[in-house]
């Protein structure tokens, strides 16, 4: 049963470990003290989003789309990384979780799979399913949705970036909560 009350795209969510709330302007410095990490972005389609210059267009993109969530770390209340909701690039009845960064500290855990749980449940609240578009040579990423239990639908679909440049990426989707 879908929820009738308005979809939220900035929700606060908590989980054991992190928490996502709305991203603001304030969150600029701790999140780009984060993405400023060359490595986090070493195998993503935009691999030089670590430049100032570059995370600057991101972070404008990510607070003009109303849906941007900055995840910190519970236990600290450090800024660990930031996610998105989206709805501009799926069909009705969905809608995208994507443009997730995580500092490399969090990576190999369970971090991710609690991020996208909380997120993924949030959504299927109102949608038929979360959507995940993922550059097709992101094994990285590929696997984490692979992980979290993300069916791959779309084997390569063309994903233009600010400056029209075409990326392949993959596509899945989660069409029931996560365990």
């Amino acid at each position: 049963m879908r929820e009738e009350t308005p979809w939220d795209p900035q929700p606060t969510l908590t989980g054991a470990t992190v928490s996502l709330s709305p991203l603001r302007a304030e969150d600029w410095d701790a999140l780009f003290a984060v993405a400023a990490d060359p490595l986090i972005w070493e195998v993503h389609p935009a691999h030089d989003r670590w430049q100032e210059p570059v995370f600057r267009r991101f972070f404008a993109d990510a607070m003009a789309s109303g849906g941007c969530l900055v995840i910190r770390d519970r236990a600290s209340g450090t800024v660990i990384g930031s996610s998105r909701y989206d709805r501009s690039r799926v069909e009705p009845g969905e809608v995208e979780i994507g443009w997730t960064f995580l500092a490399r500290t969090y990576w190999g855990g369970a971090t991710n799979r609690e991020i996208k749980t909380l997120m993924v449940a949030h959504a299927l609240r109102w949608f038929d399913a979360a959507v995940f578009m993922v550059g097709e040579t992101n094994i990285r990423s590929r696997r984490a949705m692979e992980k979290i239990g993300g069916e791959l639908l779309v084997d390569r679909v063309p994903v233009f970036d600010m400056a029209g440049m075409s990326t392949p990426h993959v596509v899945y989707a989660i069409r029931q909560p996560l365990a």
